[in-house]
């Protein structure tokens, strides 16, 4: 492999989740993302799929480590099932980190000397590769565009990211740092085309928080409210939005945990009040709850669904009540989603989703 600059995707290229990228140069390589992606009907049974290291494995002595762009699970979510067969270094930024840490240590994996935290900005060195992470806003805190120095060229491995004016939480894309390195030119650019094909540009997460606001004060019953559970920024716009309609507000679902609790440890979270927990949530009246859960693709051991189909110990909804869905679809689980608008209708619970009111803008361009 002298003299070659090579790009190997094991995932993410013509289809969405499990990004996995390696770039090798002399006989080296470096891992961009180990991420996974959600089973659908094709695979009954199962909830997740991983994907195929077969390649990088047989060469794993020449894996020089892992770059993470961002803490979403279709870019990290293999890492804790996969990274004991790879054992290198891994490179991110604050956030991802402390994500990355709990998720190990869920999985009983715990080497903190395997993560080695950088800022944008700094330059980094994996292998025969220079690496600077800049700046991009995205639905997750701490997304990074990653440039890559190469005696070849530079290639810009843009991870995911969107250009919005004001960000919730974190800055906005370094659109500066990426015109200059335009400008002293680039060899390949390696790029999220999600959206691609939609016109005009993604909304501001800002812009979500004030119509959170508006719709959560309208409603008399309790308000649930589910989203992706790694989108900080929406889950702080929906507790504001709670707080300002006098509610107070539960958190339920593991994942939403984990993500608050690496958030907190981030300092991004601000001076919001105290969460109330779900086991006195029972004593509040339906018109002072909002409740926070996981469970906005439908997944089957998720709080949302649980508490829809009566079976979450402490949780029970009533005629009145409304299920507000701050996300999208993801494809794929469409059945699956309609099938859990439909059980809630039948319980009375009116359901707002992104076809209804404004309650969900894009982390894409």
């Amino acid at each position: 492999m002298t003299n070659q600059l090579l790009f190997v995707p094991l995932g993410g290229v013509g289809e969405i989740g499990m990004n996995v990228y390696l770039y090798g140069l002399d006989d080296r390589w470096m891992m961009v993302d180990l991420g996974l992606t959600f089973a659908d009907d094709r695979l009954p049974g199962a909830d997740i799929v991983l994907p195929d290291l077969s390649f990088i494995e047989e060469r794993k002595d020449e894996l020089d480590g892992i770059v993470v762009t961002h803490a979403h699970e279709d870019h990290i979510g293999a890492i804790p099932h996969l990274w004991a067969r790879l054992g290198c270094p891994i490179y991110c930024s604050r956030f991802p980190a402390a994500v990355l840490r709990r998720k190990l240590a869920e999985n009983g994996i715990r080497h903190p000397a395997a993560i080695h935290e950088k800022k944008p900005g700094e330059s980094f060195e994996v292998g025969p590769f220079r690496c600077r992470f800049l700046h991009v806003t995205h639905s997750i805190p701490d997304a990074n565009a990653l440039a890559i120095d190469t005696p070849f060229g530079r290639i810009m491995h843009t991870g995911d990211w969107k250009l919005d004016p004001a960000p919730m939480i974190g800055e906005r894309t370094d659109a500066e740092g990426l015109e200059a390195f335009g400008d002293a030119g680039v060899l390949a650019l390696v790029a999220d085309s999600t959206n691609v094909l939609a016109p005009g540009t993604s909304g501001s997460e800002t812009e979500v928080r004030d119509s959170l606001i508006e719709l959560i004060a309208a409603q008399s019953g309790r308000v649930v409210l589910t989203t992706f559970a790694s989108n900080i920024a929406r889950l702080r716009s929906a507790m504001e939005a709670g707080r300002a309609a006098g509610r107070e507000v539960v958190v339920i679902g593991r994942s939403m945990h984990r993500m608050l609790d690496a958030a907190e440890e981030c300092g991004l979270l601000g001076d919001l009040p105290p969460l109330l927990d779900e086991r006195d949530a029972k004593d509040l009246p339906p018109e002072r709850l909002m409740l926070l859960v996981t469970g906005s693709q439908g997944e089957p051991r998720a709080a949302l669904m649980r508490i829809a189909f009566d079976s979450h110990p402490r949780i029970k909804l009533e005629p009145g009540d409304t299920a507000i869905f701050s996300s999208k679809i993801i494809p794929g689980n469409e059945r699956t989603l309609y099938n859990l608008h439909n059980q809630l209708v039948e319980r009375g619970v009116e359901v707002i989703t992104e076809e209804d009111h404004f309650v969900h803008v894009s982390g894409h361009p």
